[in-house]
């Protein structure tokens, strides 16, 4: 048995590491546990190296946007390998980092699986350790598929480490994911094609704007094959070929790779959950809204591992890991505040939510004024050749202020923060259009979307 800890944190991604270090400092002695390298999904495997290979599409898609205006491309073009040395030369590092600051602050690190042994007890590699609070934070890992086949599809993880793009691949699922992607490796030169099982892809946005970038994705040249169901993926001479079905009829798509993008689950398994008397689901730990398990007081969740109202967002888990933090240095029990927390599609043009959708607006009986502009003919669009841009802002008649924005354009992920911060405050929109922007700039045009 190793010594007793205040706190013990199993998972090294941005909840945990935030939570640990956060009562390392208030004196706590604390260990942290990952059978992965420290950093988490989103440094190591997610949102961060994704934009980084987003970079070359940007550079790719500018100078396309460009042809006829000044601009001849000249054979411009992704050295896909060189990319990826870029990506890792931010993510070779982030492991060891993580790790030294959580060292630098007390935190004592380990390495391995952990799985429950009883209420307060943890084993690790066949040693035990005891504590008196838990975090469990360990993510979220890929929705397990059933249909015929399903062993040849590689994962988000897989394609971010590809170390050369294959001719044809296809996207599985209608998320983030597959979307974000498929924009990356066509603007590399891969034929591309998204299956979706249902009627409207990215459900938690816009549907005009979904329905925009859609268009756009198609003239990108990715196909978005909607309503389509796979039924089998077989291995051939030549790659793989898909057996779909869509509205009765059954055709066959070939690829050289398939990725899974249809959607993921809390990451629980192997952590031995009913040893500790610890209740879950498929969307993560059953959490009262403090973030402290509901079947026993020793444990916490927070980040994609936990089952709150909050996204699976990486802004998200951090604030998931204050917040626990705190319920457990103090014993109260705040809830975290998910007001108003942004999300984007990272395609290109980005696809951008804040606060509510207008349809949710209109079914709580709110009497709404939305304010829908098409911006691809506005300056900031015109100037770099994007013919596809809109934005859409839901207003309180009552009380003028900001109840939702939804935008699809680039450089909106920008934009969108102005918004959540004027839902978070509770702005008007007559005091959001007081501000005055540095012009020309893509900031000067809220007042206009307003």
């Amino acid at each position: 048995m190793n010594e007793d800890y205040d706190l013990f944190v199993i998972g090294a991604g941005m909840a945990g590491t935030t939570a640990a270090n956060k009562c390392a400092a208030q004196g706590w002695r604390v260990g942290i546990v990952d059978a992965l390298p420290y950093g988490g999904t989103c440094a190591l495997r997610g949102c961060d190296p994704k934009k980084i290979l987003r970079r070359g599409a940007e550079v790719i898609d500018a100078a396309r946007l460009m042809q006829d205006k000044g601009i001849t491309q000249n054979g411009v073009s992704i050295d896909w390998a060189a990319l990826m040395r870029h990506k890792r030369g931010f993510t070779d590092g982030v492991p060891q980092s993580m790790e030294d600051e959580l060292t630098g602050n007390g935190v004592m690190t380990f390495h391995g699986s952990a799985r429950f042994t009883g209420p307060n007890q943890l084993d690790i590699n066949g040693t035990e350790h005891r504590a008196k609070h838990f975090l469990i934070a360990t993510g979220a890992r890929p929705r397990p598929l059933s249909f015929p086949g399903h062993e040849h599809l590689i994962d988000s993880t897989d394609f971010l480490n590809l170390d050369a793009l294959p001719h044809r691949i296809v996207f599985i699922g209608g998320g983030f994911i597959s979307f974000e992607f498929a924009h990356i490796a066509s603007r590399a030169g891969v034929d591309c094609v998204i299956i979706d099982h249902g009627d409207r892809p990215l459900r938690e946005f816009d549907p005009d704007l979904v329905e925009l970038l859609i268009k756009r994705t198609e003239q990108t040249g990715i196909q978005v094959q909607l309503t389509t169901t796979i039924t089998r993926v077989t291995r051939t001479a030549s790659g793989l070929d898909l057996t779909v079905d869509q509205g009765g009829k059954t055709f066959t798509i070939g690829a050289d790779l398939v990725v899974h993008g249809a959607g993921r689950v809390a990451d629980l398994d192997g952590l031995n959950l009913d040893a500790a008397n610890i209740a879950s689901g498929p969307l993560g730990v059953a959490v009262a809204g403090h973030l402290q398990s509901t079947t026993n007081p020793a444990v916490y969740a927070a980040g994609d591992a936990a089952d709150p109202p909050g996204k699976p967002l990486t802004p998200v888990a951090v604030f998931e890991g204050k917040v626990a933090a705190s319920n457990m240095l103090t014993g109260s029990t705040t809830t975290p505040d998910y007001t108003a927390v942004p999300t984007t599609v990272f395609t290109i043009p980005e696809l951008n939510r804040v606060g509510i959708l207008e349809h949710e607006a209109r079914n709580s009986g709110l009497d709404i004024d939305v304010r829908h502009n098409d911006t691809s003919g506005w300056y900031s669009n015109y100037r770099v050749g994007e013919t596809t841009a809109s934005a859409k802002i839901i207003i309180d008649k009552a009380t003028d202020r900001i109840l939702g924005a939804h935008l699809l354009g680039p450089g909106y992920a920008e934009l969108i923060n102005i918004f959540g911060l004027a839902i978070k405050l509770g702005l008007t929109s007559r005091q959001l259009k007081s501000m005055t922007a540095t012009y020309p700039s893509i900031g000067a045009d809220l007042g206009s979307m307003l």
